[in-house]
C-alpha cells in the first residue's frame, strides 16, 4: 500500500464517520464542530487528488466562514432542547426510532459494498 492510499483511506474513513456524527449528535454545537471536521478531511482528499486551490477555497470559505457563523448563531440562540422536548415523548421515541432506522440503513449498505447479500 503507498502512502497516498494510506492517507486517502484514513481521510474518507474520518470524513465518513464526522458527516455521520453530524446528522447523529444531539448538540448543535457538536454538529457543527463535527461539519468542520468534514470539511478538514474533505480538503485533504482535494490536496491528495492534486487540487490545492480547491482545498484552500474549502477551508478559507466553508471552515471560516461558514461553519463558524453556524456555531455562533447555534451559541447565541442558547435553545434548550431538552426542556423544550420534555413534553413531547412521542417526538423524542420517533427520533429513537429514526436513528435505528438510518443505522440499519448504513449497516445493509456497507453490506453490499463488501458483497455479502
Amino acid at each position: 500500500m503507498t502512502l497516498p492510499l494510506f492517507f486517502f483511506y484514513v481521510f474518507s474513513a474520518i470524513a465518513i464517520a464526522s458527516a455521520v456524527m453530524v446528522i447523529s449528535a444531539r448538540n448543535p454545537v457538536h454538529a457543527v464542530l463535527f461539519l468542520i471536521l468534514t470539511f478538514f478531511n474533505a480538503a485533504g482528499l482535494f490536496m491528495l487528488a492534486g487540487a490545492e486551490f480547491l482545498a484552500l477555497i474549502l477551508i478559507v470559505v466553508y471552515v471560516g466562514a461558514v461553519a463558524v457563523l453556524f456555531l455562533f448563531v447555534v451559541m447565541m440562540l442558547d435553545v434548550d432542547f431538552c426542556r423544550n422536548a420534555a413534553g413531547f415523548p412521542a417526538i423524542c421515541a420517533h427520533r429513537r426510532a429514526g436513528r435505528r432506522c438510518a443505522a440499519a440503513r448504513i449497516a445493509a449498505g456497507c453490506g453490499q459494498l463488501r458483497g455479502f447479500p
